[in-house]
């Protein structure tokens, strides 16, 4: 038996590596050092597949804003859209799940691409522009100068589904003419089957904005033959003339006449 240190054993047929310093023999640390090359191949397998799995892509969402063909008109009815304001849930890039209890969970195969309100806003002018055949439908605010035929106060507070719930959408809208003057004021409740997938449902949501839209442009037309805003020109205020005042009058001292006569000497 070779003395204890660093070598190789006089054994013919093995090639073993022994330490000193080993509680039981030289020739068992060596086989303790062998054995743990497969323990750490297995480790670093498992780590391996591991960071694979962390690293899944996740789908990618936006809106299905349809087919609007362009307008023909150069100019056409002209419409202010906005302000519109989406719910605050909606305000975020997760992709919410309504379950059957009705609460919410995000979904895990999937998001927004972005901003889900702008998704919505260039959504709902294309839609209108298309369907007012109108080149003139601008977001909120408008730039300075544009005088619009109608104002349309969009707020949307619901538009979710989930795998086994339909597509919801609920929004309130106001029509503003040119006067100011509120001429329509409508709540819509709209619902949109789909067939459950992550796509499926993004579709049927972009389905319901498409007619919201729809619903708006016929409300909008009718107020494109409004009468011109003419303002009526301003009366002019009567001046008044402020009038002398009057001076008393003074009667004038007249003589008085007497019988008596004055005697000179």
């Amino acid at each position: 038996m070779p003395s204890c240190g660093t070598g190789v054993a006089e054994y013919p047929d093995e090639f073993i590596e022994y330490h000193c310093g080993s509680p039981f023999g030289c020739r068992l640390d060596g086989m303790m050092t062998v054995s743990r090359l497969p323990f750490v191949f297995l480790l670093t397998g498992l780590l391996g597949l591991a960071g694979c799995s962390v690293h899944e892509p996740v789908a990618l969402y936006q809106l299905d804003s349809g087919k609007p063909e362009q307008p023909k008109q150069s100019a056409g009815m002209a419409v202010l859209l906005g302000p519109v304001s989406v719910a605050d849930y909606l305000q975020r890039e997760t992709l919410l799940q309504r379950q059957p209890d009705g609460s919410l969970t995000a979904a895990t195969d999937g998001r927004w691409a972005g901003s889900l309100s702008a998704d919505i806003d260039q959504l709902l002018v294309r839609q209108l522009a298309w369907r007012l055949d109108s080149q003139r439908v601008v977001l909120a605010p408008a730039t300075t100068g544009f005088t619009p035929d109608v104002q349309v106060l969009l707020s949307i507070t619901r538009l979710d589904s989930g795998v086994n719930q339909p597509a919801i959408l609920d929004a309130q809208w106001r029509l503003v003419d040119r006067r100011g003057q509120v001429r329509d004021n409508r709540i819509v409740h709209l619902e949109e089957p789909h067939q459950g997938s992550s796509s499926a449902q993004v579709q049927a949501q972009g389905v319901l904005l498409q007619r919201l839209a729809e619903q708006l442009s016929a409300a909008v037309k009718p107020l494109a033959n409004q009468p011109a805003n003419v303002e009526e020109p301003r009366k002019a205020a009567p001046v008044q003339v402020r009038k002398e005042q009057e001076k008393p009058k003074i009667p004038l001292a007249a003589p008085i006449r007497t019988d008596m006569e004055v005697f000179r000497f």
